[in-house]
């Protein structure tokens, strides 16, 4: 597996990570299998497939508990990153920032996932009843008593909540700016993928520049640039994509002409490159300081997942890709 570098500190890690959410959470709550889930940790390991993508409010701290499993007997060969900073409840999610809070919730994540520091202690919202300088504050003094190595945030995802005229990611490079007064960014996490590029537009760059590492969420847009999921098939209730504007059947019927360019490419590369894994090269063409994090839950996926790093787009794919039509269904 390549190896890429985050941050300042130039952390390593595989250039394609793993996002254990859909192992606990989010996800077709009845095909949840804990050991099948283990199994397919153990598996991205074998392959090289180092960071480990959680959060404390995936369960929620189930999806810790599950990586504690394989961290115990494993710790060294992984990067472990997890977040705080929301809470959920009946129906609802908040955001919780206060110092105190934070502090108690990093010690509660290391017991759950069996290990003496964090590697990457992501803000996963901040809380708007406490400036982010407070609730950074804390989890720097988290890095300087040893339980954590770095800190990242991630990006404001609401798509709806923005002012008229706004860029997507506005209050992220804000919220950047404010923090990185505090302590140094190592990473920022936001969505990139080829139906969602907008972090393209200056969060990208805004890394770029600082030698700030990006941890590309949802870089195969939920499943669905993998092309095995069909219009009208419905979703569980428990299934985020449910209430997801671009998964209603018309949408997804709409955009299955993203999904026919990914399997063109892919088909120039050989009968065994899938359309799933010129998502992700695409993703990791984006920069040498990306790493897609792409979610499963089964051990099949994640082998598929690593060896798109063994697929090198060439320039022309490239600018194919970037003249696919955009998503339809999307909030603005």
């Amino acid at each position: 597996m390549e190896r890429r570098t985050i941050g300042a500190g130039a952390l390593a890690v595989g250039a394609v990570g793993l996002g254990c959410m859909p192992m606990s959470w989010a996800y077709n709550g009845s095909r949840q299998r804990g050991d099948e889930s283990v199994r397919a940790v153990h598996q991205a390991l074998d392959l090289g497939v180092t960071l480990l993508d959680t959060a404390d409010m995936y369960g929620p701290f189930t999806n810790e508990l599950l990586l504690g499993r394989v961290l115990k007997e494993r710790r060294a060969e992984a990067f472990v990153s997890t977040k705080v900073g929301l809470l959920v409840g009946d129906q609802h999610i908040v955001a919780n920032g206060r110092p105190g809070y934070v502090k108690r919730a990093c010690d509660a994540s290391l017991r759950r996932l069996q290990t003496d520091v964090i590697d990457l202690y992501q803000l996963h919202r901040a809380d708007p009843e406490v400036p982010v300088e407070e609730t950074w504050g804390a989890m720097a003094e988290l890095v300087q008593a040893g339980k954590v190595r770095a800190l990242g945030l991630c990006a404001v995802g609401a798509r709806g909540g923005r002012r008229s005229g706004a860029r997507m990611h506005d209050a992220t490079l804000r919220q950047l700016r404010r923090v990185q007064q505090v302590f140094p960014v190592t990473a920022v996490q936001a969505e990139l993928s080829v139906w969602s590029p907008e972090a393209l537009e200056a969060l990208l760059p805004w890394c770029a520049a600082r030698g700030v590492g990006f941890l590309a969420a949802m870089p195969l847009g939920n499943g669905f640039l993998t092309g095995t999921l069909r219009p009208g098939e419905g979703f569980e209730p428990d299934d985020l994509r449910a209430r997801h504007p671009r998964f209603t059947a018309e949408m997804m019927a709409a955009n299955q002409p993203i999904v026919a360019g990914l399997r063109r490419v892919a088909r120039r590369y050989g009968d065994e490159v899938t359309a799933a894994q010129v998502a992700l090269a695409w993703v990791l063409a984006q920069g040498a300081h990306v790493v897609p994090v792409p979610g499963t839950k089964r051990g099949r996926w994640a082998a598929e997942n690593a060896g798109a790093v063994d697929v090198r787009l060439s320039a022309e794919d490239l600018a194919e890709l970037g003249r696919l039509p955009a998503a339809q269904g999307s909030w603005d």
